[in-house]
């Protein structure tokens, strides 16, 4: 974690929608990016439930319906996937509730939800201020502050240390409370005190941490309730502990508990004794706990004035969420006099990363020309840019403009609104190798399309610090399987096709993103047709007549080796290195790989990039480490150099956040196109028949010269997949003119069900020119859960 003096706090001042008013005592929980508030008051208790979109810096009012709870404050509220739980609260002055609502956030339903009762005792009395923590499928809760009078105008506070387990049902309901047997000395009573459950990871069992709180005297004691045993104990902790305090915030993010804000006593903890003149101060004190060292550290004191604003100021009651690894904060009082009766409320949302991002996934391929790339990557939450990096075996020299004299061709600059989304796409690792991928999801009887991703937007693909990359994520175009290279030795591009591609089948298994490796005459391309995403596995293609080794070079040119896939949303996967005995050779520097100089592409604020230039750092420079502070290289000084035709770029991206530069990705390589071989079959079709299905496809969109025929596939069952789920084997079930084919119900028993996302059976389709095929077009039949077979 950054020194205090380098926490990069962040002031978000540029939202839109309906921005809730300032508050205090209410709750909030996150659910993917968006977080998620109920309750609190100021000026009379809030009753509506508003959310904030992270990604998108939006405020909206979801429109909820069923049963609506009141307003509250200072209530339980824990998040179960993407049900929301609600417990207790002050519903107005004096009156505290011990109701219990769920609301489910993927309809925005509401539920009143009556637990069973205890099987001995009473169920939890009605209270405020309590703790509501949630581990598996319990809810935990601790303490608070009680009503003893029935006249809500004439309130005699009880503080609370009971302690209740609430067990929940699968995905909606609750079973009921129970109340646990617990062992050691119970902590006190108190209210407006935090709870948070943390379990080492691989080991250990599940402790939930109760730290501070209010009981006549503010509190900073730590217990620790292992919830296996059931036992109670106090840990022994090193560091600064932070001042006694009450209604301040407690998140877990990795294995810290971070601390910050609340209410702190001004003049020592026994303030209540002066009632005319007690005074408590709010505190933008923040410290975190080490869960597992049991050590604090304190990254911004009680002592430590803010004369730039550049922090929140002091507060109290107010709400904190983990997001990744980033923390919002949003809301509470300013300060509270009880003298005056007085207080002030924040209406300002801040965050701050906590730690550097992690790496993001490979770079993967969508498209490519003959001169760019458009590649993507899988987004990585709460950052605020990604640095992507290329490095080439050729020499960083200015292009040639002949590109049959050298293959240093002058890059030409591409508009991706004029590209055709079935192009010929490079993925290959060698000379010898081609690749390609399109993916769509089938329902039964559904027409396959190509749909851009609908939640992309014009402007979603800004480049934060360089004018090379235009925007691309709106790009209704083919998103392609990225490619490893081989780290073993490669042969000359006369090596027989299928030695490539068993070389190639060794690509390093754990990797995140999808790899397609073919051979030089048989390029495949994926297609889903389903708006959900899904997931397609690697496979080895064989033609119907051998399911063993091939040994004959006709058999391998329908063989293409592709290790493990992964296919996001609704999106057609394309990607193709043709090879032609006329590819002009490659120079090769003799520099080791780990030496090879890294050139930034620039640095981008979202996960997509068009690539048809980088940028070439003076001699001696290294490309920047850090951002902000940093050494940002002002690219507007740089030279810059395009890319090649029939050339293989590697690459690498890390996500940029508040706390800098985060690790690079596993490097991914792409060649750069060699035109003339067709694009990917499109528009397929799946009706069933008397004999089985019918499968049907349109020509290539660029067929580039006349089509020879046709391949299909079909994904079937081996001994192979069952050891290995990743590496699916395709069976050859069609070659021909025709852009049909029915597949029997014979060949359907054999098809193997893909389970990586919805069950589906997997078919693929690519064409042949007179260069050879181009990409091939996978298709994922969805199954539903049918056991009885494809056709019932």
């Amino acid at each position: 974690m950054a020194a205090p003096s380098l926490l990069n706090w962040r002031r978000v001042s540029s939202f839109t929608g309906p921005v809730p008013r300032a508050r205090h005592g209410h709750r909030a929980v996150a659910i993917r990016e968006l977080m998620i508030i109920f309750g609190g008051g100021n000026e009379g208790i809030a009753d509506e439930l508003h959310v904030y979109n992270t990604v998108t810096n939006q405020w909206f009012l979801p429109a909820v319906r069923g049963d609506i709870p009141p307003g509250c404050a200072a209530h339980g509220f824990v998040c179960d996937g993407t049900r929301i739980l609600v417990f207790g609260g002050m519903v107005e002055y004096g009156r505290y509730s011990s109701e219990l609502y769920e609301l489910q956030a993927s309809r925005w339903l509401w539920k009143k939800v009556k637990p069973h009762a205890p099987s001995s005792g009473l169920p939890p009395c009605p209270r405020l201020g309590h703790s509501f923590s949630l581990y598996g499928n319990k809810c935990y809760l601790f303490g608070g502050l009680a009503n003893e009078s029935e006249d809500s105008n004439n309130n005699v506070p009880r503080y609370l240390n009971d302690f209740y387990e609430l067990e929940l049902q699968h995905g909606s309901g609750v079973v009921g409370w129970s109340i646990p047997v617990t062992k050691g000395t119970v902590p006190s009573p108190r209210e407006s005190h935090t709870a948070v459950i943390y379990c080492k990871k691989d080991s250990g069992s599940p402790k939930m941490y109760v730290f501070g709180g209010m009981c006549g005297a503010r509190l900073d004691d730590l217990w620790q309730l292992d919830l296996e045993t059931m036992s109670w104990s106090k840990p022994e902790t090193k560091g600064t502990v932070p001042l006694p305090r009450s209604l301040h915030t407690a998140n877990v993010i990795g294995n810290k508990m971070y601390i910050f804000g609340g209410w702190v006593p001004q003049k020592g903890e026994n303030i209540e004794a002066s009632p005319h003149d007690c005074e408590w101060k709010c505190t933008s004190s923040f410290s975190y706990l080490n869960l597992d060292t049991a050590e604090w550290t304190t990254l911004v004191s009680d002592s430590q004035e803010d004369k730039k604003n550049s922090r929140p100021r002091p507060r109290a009651g107010h709400c904190a969420v983990a997001i990744g690894t980033r923390l919002y904060f949003w809301s509470g009082r300013d300060g509270y006099k009880k003298a005056l009766n007085s207080q002030v409320c924040c209406k300002d949302l801040w965050y701050l990363d906590t730690e550097k991002p992690p790496a993001p996934s490979q770079v993967q391929l969508i498209k490519a020309t003959t001169n760019s790339f458009h590649v993507k990557w899988d987004e990585v939450p709460t950052v605020e840019g990604y640095l992507l990096q290329l490095n080439t075996d050729l020499p960083y020299q200015a292009a040639s403009s002949d590109f049959s004299a050298a293959p240093h061709m002058q890059g030409v600059r591409m508009d991706p609104h004029r590209q055709d989304s079935n192009s010929i796409i490079p993925n290959s690792i060698s000379d010898t190798m081609n690749s390609a991928k399109t993916e769509h999801t089938v329902m039964k009887g559904t027409p396959v399309k190509n749909k851009p991703d609908l939640k992309s937007s014009t402007d979603s693909n800004a480049v934060l610090h360089s004018p090379l990359a235009t925007n691309a994520s709106n790009h209704n175009s083919c998103m392609v399987d990225m490619l490893r290279k081989n780290e073993g030795p490669h042969t000359s591009a006369n090596l027989s096709v299928l030695s490539s591609c068993l070389d190639l089948r060794t690509v390093i298994p754990e990797t995140s993103v999808s790899s397609t490796v073919c051979s030089a005459q048989t390029m495949v391309t994926q297609q889903t047709i389903k708006t959900e995403s899904s997931s397609t596995n690697g496979a080895v293609v064989k033609d119907e007549t051998s399911l063993t080794t091939f040994n004959t070079k006709s058999e391998v040119d329908e063989t293409c080796a592709l290790p493990a896939t992964k296919i996001s949303r609704v999106e057609t996967h394309t990607a193709a290195m043709p090879f032609s005995k006329e590819t002009p050779s490659t120079p090769v520097t003799t520099t080791k790989a780990g030496e090879r100089q890294w050139c930034d592409v620039g640095i981008f604020k979202n996960n997509t990039a068009l690539v048809s230039q980088f940028y070439l750092l003076p001699k001696g420079k290294q490309s920047i480490s850090k951002l902000g502070n940093a050494d940002v290289p002002d690219y507007s000084l740089l030279k810059k150099q395009d890319l090649v035709p029939g050339t293989g770029y590697r690459f690498r991206v890390a996500a940029i956040n508040g706390c800098g530069i985060g690790p690079f990705s596993k490097i991914s390589e792409f060649k750069t196109c060699i035109p003339g071989f067709p694009g990917a079959p499109s528009a397929v079709r799946i009706s069933k028949n008397v004999e089985g299905i019918h499968l049907s496809w349109e020509p290539p969109t660029s067929p580039s010269g006349n089509i020879l025929e046709y391949s299909a596939y079909l994904a079937i069952r081996t001994a192979q997949i069952q050891d290995n789920p990743s590496q699916l084997v395709f069976m050859r079930i069609y070659c021909g003119l025709k852009t049909s084919c029915i597949v029997t119900t014979g060949q359907l028993a054999n098809a193997h069900i893909d389970y990586t996302s919805r069950p589906a059976i997997v078919f693929r389709i690519s064409a042949k020119n007179e260069k050879g095929y181009g990409p091939a077009t996978q298709v994922r039949w969805l199954q539903g859960n049918n056991k009885k077979g494809p056709l019932n």
